[in-house]
């Protein structure tokens, strides 16, 4: 039962800072893109070619950390006994 409970866990908090990973750097990127707004389209178009790879490192990082921290809490929460 132990190994489940380990896999288990393990899987919530896996999966969970995917999904961070994925959703932090889609947020982080349109929160950066939104500085090119008010430029030309050719100027829109290298700014966000320019800001792209920092904000999707930055959010994905973020995002991987604390989805993996709270699917480990998740986890911990839906394997404990009464």
């Amino acid at each position: 039962m132990t190994k489940n409970k380990v896999l288990i866990c393990t899987f919530f908090a896996l999966s969970s800072g995917f999904f961070g990973a994925y959703m932090g750097s889609q947020i982080t990127f349109m929160l950066h893109s939104q500085r090119c707004q008010n430029q030309p389209w050719a100027m829109k178009e290298l700014c966000n070619f320019w800001v792209t790879p920092g904000a999707t490192w930055q959010g994905s990082t973020t995002g991987i950390w604390v989805g993996t921290i709270l699917g480990a809490f998740a986890g911990g929460l839906f394997i404990r006994e009464n």
